[in-house]
Parts: C-alpha cells; sequence; structure tokens
C-alpha cells in the first residue's frame, strides 16, 4: 500500500504513501455495490484490514455498533459483519493440511506494460506520462471486466466440487507504483489488483463464498496476454505509435515493443533481469553436475525462479516522489547514452510507426490465424484446453494488428474455428490436433511438417513457428488454387453432364434418405448451348457498338482458321462435366 519503501509505525497512510510518491489504492469491480462501495473509491488502512486480512465486510465497525446497541451479543454481531466462512475455522487444530489452517483471502495480479512503455513513460514529458497511464488504467480495468463476466467462478455445493457464476462479480483493491526493487532505481510502471477472495453466490439469499481460484489461475496467461492487446490498442490509438516483435531470447517466444525505441535502453532499464541472467548459470552448472545431464524445459524454468528468488534485493528505505524519480531517471540516461537518445525519442517514435504502417497490413484471416494457433499450441503443448488456444490467438492479434484495434469476439472466432477444424479430444477435459485435418495429405508436405514438430533440439517456439508458418505457406497456396480453379476462363463453357447411355429408372420418391440422381438428355444440352452463346454474342456485339462510337470503326482482325478436327484449343482442358483452370 506504501510502494517498495519501508513505513515507519505509528505513520498514517495517506501520509506514508505521500512519502513513498504513490497515489492512493482505489476499489475496482462490479462486486462493490454489495459491500456499500463505488468504483474509485479510495482504499483505507481499515477497511484493507477487515476485508482483504479478515474476510469481513469493509465496514464492518460500523455494522457491530449498530448490532450491539440493538442488543445482540458481541459475537452474533462479529458473525454478521463475516462473509463466508469465518478465518477462524481454518486455525482449528483439528486440521491437520497446512493449507487448510492458512486461510487464503486474496491474490495479486500485477498489471505491468512492455520495457519500451516503461521508458517512454519515465523519459518523455509529462503529457505522454499522463497518457501512458491513462493507457494503463483503461487496459487494466478492461481486462478486470473480462475477468469477471467470463473466468470468475464461485464454489457451489458439494464441498465445493462445483462451479458457478459469482453474482455481482469481483472486489479488487489496485495499488500503483513507480518502480522496480532493483539495486538502483528503474522505472517500472505496474499495477497491483488485490483481488478479494469473498464474492456471493447466485442463490436468493446472496450468501457469500470463496472464489474458485484454480480457474482463475488457469486463465492468467490469456489475460495477461488480453492486457498486452489492449494497451498496444490504447497506445497506438492515443498516440500514434506503432508495435513491433523483439526477440528476447534466440529461440523463444518474442514481445511486443514499441518501435522506434531505442534498445540500448532496455538494458538500462531491465537490470533484474541481467542480475538473475548472470545469476542462472551457476545454478544450472550445479543442476548438470548432480544429475548429469542439462535441465528440461520445467527445470530450465525452476532454477529461473531459484535465480530471481535469490538475486531478489530487500525494500529500499529510501522513499522518493515520482518527480524526483523521474529526473534522476532522465539524468542517469543522459550520462550513459547522451542527450540526444532521450530528446529523440518521441520523433523517433512517431517515424518509426510511420514506417511500420507503410509496411504492414494489418488484417485478420481467421482462416491462417486458426492454423498458426493450433499448429504452435499443439507443438508447445501436446494436449490442451480452450484457453492454451485463446491465449495464443491474442497473441496472434497482437503480431499482426501491431496496435490496430480489434473486432470484439475476434479471439473467441478464432479459437472455435480451431475447435471445430482442427483439433479431436483426448479426453473428458483435454483436446489435441486433429493431425489428418493439420498436415496436408500429400506426402511431400508430411515429410516437410513432421521432423519440425519432432526436432527436440531446437526450442519449442523455434519448431513451433516453422510448423506454423509451413501449414500457413500450404494453406495459402491451397487457396489460391481453388480461386483460379474456379474462375471463368475465355472460350470455355461449362455444361452439365450428359446422360447415361443407361440412365437408371426414375423414382417419384426418396428411398433409405437418398435424393434420386436428376439425368439429362442430349436435347437439354444443346439447348442449353445455344441460349448461352446468343447471350454471349449479344453481349460481344453491345460491346462492338459502345467502343464504335467512342472510338470511331476499328479495324477488324482477319479470320482466324478452325483447327483440325479432335484437336483441344491451346491453354483450355475439357473434361464431362466441369471446366478447370486455364494454369497447368
Amino acid at each position: 500500500m506504501v510502494g517498495d519503501g519501508h513505513r515507519a509505525a505509528g505513520t498514517p497512510l495517506r501520509a506514508a504513501q505521500d512519502e513513498a510518491g504513490v497515489p492512493p489504492g482505489v476499489w475496482k469491480g462490479k462486486g462493490l455495490a454489495a459491500v456499500g462501495l463505488k468504483d474509485g473509491d479510495v482504499v483505507t488502512e481499515r477497511q484493507a484490514e477487515l476485508l482483504l486480512g479478515e474476510g469481513r465486510h469493509p465496514d464492518a465497525d460500523r455494522i457491530e455498533r449498530e448490532l450491539l446497541a440493538e442488543g445482540k451479543s458481541p459475537a452474533q454481531a462479529r458473525r454478521a459483519t463475516v462473509l463466508g466462512r469465518p478465518i477462524e475455522h481454518n486455525r482449528s487444530p483439528k486440521t491437520d493440511k497446512a493449507k487448510e489452517r492458512t486461510p487464503w483471502l486474496g491474490f495479486d495480479l500485477t498489471f505491468r506494460p512492455p520495457p519500451t512503455a516503461h521508458i517512454a513513460w519515465a523519459l518523455m514529458d509529462d503529457k505522454h506520462r499522463r497518457v501512458l497511464e491513462l493507457c494503463q488504467d483503461i487496459s487494466r480495468d478492461k481486462t478486470l471486466a473480462w475477468l469477471e463476466d467470463a473466468v470468475a467462478e464461485i464454489r457451489w455445493k458439494g464441498g465445493g466440487k462445483h462451479r458457478a457464476r459469482v453474482k455481482d462479480g469481483l472486489i479488487v483493491a489496485v495499488f500503483r507504483h513507480y518502480e522496480s526493487r532493483a539495486a538502483e532505481s528503474k522505472p517500472l510502471l505496474h499495477d497491483h489488483a488485490i483481488v478479494s477472495i469473498r464474492a456471493r453466490r447466485p442463490d436468493d439469499e446472496g450468501t457469500w463464498g470463496n472464489l474458485s481460484t484454480d480457474s482463475l489461475m488457469a486463465h492468467i496467461v490469456a489475460t495477461d496476454t488480453l492486457y498486452i492487446l489492449y494497451f498496444m490498442e490504447e497506445v497506438s490509438a492515443r498516440l500514434g505509435w506503432a508495435w513491433e516483435p523483439r526477440e528476447v531470447t534466440p529461440g523463444r517466444r518474442p514481445v511486443m515493443e514499441i518501435a522506434g525505441i531505442d534498445q540500448r535502453l532496455i538494458g538500462w532499464q531491465s537490470t533484474r533481469r541481467q542480475q538473475i541472467e548472470d545469476a542462472l548459470p551457476v545454478l544450472t552448472a550445479k543442476y548438470e553436475e548432480k544429475h548429469g545431464h542439462a535441465p528440461g524445459e520445467r527445470a530450465a524454468y525452476a532454477l529461473a525462479c531459484q535465480a530471481a528468488d535469490q538475486t531478489r534485493p530487500p525494500k529500499r528505505k529510501e522513499l522518493l516522489p515520482l518527480t524526483e524519480l523521474r529526473k534522476r531517471w532522465r539524468e542517469s540516461t543522459i550520462r550513459a547514452y547522451g542527450a540526444d537518445a532521450v530528446n529523440r525519442l518521441t520523433e523517433q517514435a512517431r517515424a518509426a510507426a510511420a514506417a511500420v504502417w507503410a509496411r504492414i497490413r494489418p488484417v485478420v484471416d481467421i482462416a491462417l490465424a486458426a492454423v498458426d494457433v493450433v499448429a504452435v499450441v499443439y507443438v508447445m503443448r501436446g494436449a490442451f484446453k480452450r484457453h492454451h488456444l485463446l491465449a495464443e490467438a491474442r497473441r496472434h492479434l497482437s503480431y499482426v494488428l501491431r496496435g490496430r484495434p480489434h473486432q470484439p469476439g475476434l479471439d473467441d472466432q478464432i479459437v472455435k474455428t480451431v475447435v471445430d477444424d482442427y483439433t479431436r479430444p483426448v479426453s473428458r477435459r483435454m483436446m489435441t490436433a486433429d493431425l489428418r485435418a493439420l498436415y496436408p495429405r500429400d506426402t511431400e508436405y508430411q515429410a516437410v511438417l513432421r521432423p519440425l514438430t519432432r526436432k527436440r533440439t531446437a526450442p519449442p517456439y523455434e519448431r513451433a513457428a516453422l510448423a506454423a508458418d509451413a501449414l500457413k505457406v500450404r494453406a495459402q497456396a491451397v487457396r489460391r488454387a481453388d480461386r483460379l480453379s474456379s474462375r471463368t476462363r475465355p472460350r470455355t463453357l461449362a455444361v452439365p453432364t450428359a446422360s447415361r447411355s443407361r440412365p437408371r429408372p426414375f423414382h417419384t420418391g426418396r428411398k433409405a434418405g437418398r435424393v434420386p440422381e436428376q439425368t439429362t438428355d442430349v436435347d437439354t444440352v444443346e439447348q442449353t448451348r445455344r441460349t448461352l452463346a446468343e447471350a454471349a454474342l449479344a453481349r460481344v456485339q453491345e460491346g462492338a457498338r459502345e467502343r464504335a462510337l467512342t472510338h470511331g470503326p476499328r479495324p477488324q482482325p482477319a479470320p482466324a482458321t478452325a483447327p483440325p478436327p479432335h484437336t483441344q484449343q491451346p491453354g483450355t482442358q475439357h473434361a464431362p462435366g466441369r471446366t478447370t483452370g486455364g494454369v497447368a
């Protein structure tokens, strides 16, 4: 509530926040009306203690006083202010599990923009700083609204095994911080959204219970990608900037950054990452010495978390306001890279955005997007769920649109296309890619694609990107061939198939659900040919009259000699009942 600094004992919360240079926390969420709060109200210290520390009503003190005045006992008055199950029940000596003994009353969602946004926010003028903070507010609130409407569930009946939608919404306390916990103060605009685990059930009484945290945690990556997508769109709409992917680690998934921002400034801002990378080789060497092999993907992630914990610095005791922090950040950057690198940030971002929009056409092809999403998720995970596809669909929109707004529900359309066309179930909750639909039938493309998905020496995302690119190229080639084959070529005529030499007897009804076959005799074919020929001749004569009136008479070419019998015109292919394209 006071940033990363220490709060002296006895100091009021508001005074400590002013001293630390951080704004006061605010309440967010659609569930505030159930506890008498409004969106945007300031989070007081007592409200946070009651709701996030004890699981009680934020105005429990007033409610208790009124109930005691009515003659209720202290125990009854306290129980009336508890939302759901009292935390005292978790402290029973009969409970052996540590998870049940420790009450879980909330969890922290951290909304952090990409590094280049931190740089622009810290080093540009106050106008750009306020706009970027507004983009942060809007994208965070939109993401929280999606969590409330589409993800948030509450435990319901049967010992909490069933899930149901919450009645009102979530109750969230949002606190904004301005700097990271590096040894030297570095800019890091981010919001801590403390989500209360208490929510109302969708019953007539409006009883309180606990959120299904596993549902929320399962959608964390999808939430993160949606927040980044919203933030990119707000920045591009309000400042006119564009975004481009940046590869942080070779073979790993790229991140989206503001185009035109000097890449050297990212290294100046991301000192914590450098500290982790310096400590990681030591831990990796110890792992290889102990186990005799290099760490896999999960082990490497665990080692990175261990390196982050070991290099995590303690909280600073020095508290500085934002104006002083911005002054120090600007002076530090000028000393390291010169004044020109700081003063031309806005100009470079605008010029780079113009170059990106001249080169990139932000159009989403749902069919190709579905192929890309299923290929990447299948190679990365094998078996997956819908929220994995949703997260990858939002990443695809970020890469393709580069900050342009997307149509609401477009990510769900991509996921629906994937599920309907390219997946098959493997269990009650999991699905995987349908290889018969994903891989082409011809052996040439199978020989190219299958080694890409099975090459274990390459990083997973590198293999996934190669497979997705190959499949998209194939899909584009098939689409192009279908489009060309559907065009009617000059001097060709599609006619119905001639009747059989021994036609089947005509039946007046259907048998076994089959539609009777329609036959076409020779007279019908000839009549169709004459009708179309007369219409074509009329169009040619009408065009000749219009050209004569406009440009005068034109010299007519000499009549061509008729081709010999049984000779096919070049550039045309005739098949019974079908006319293919003019490309061999």
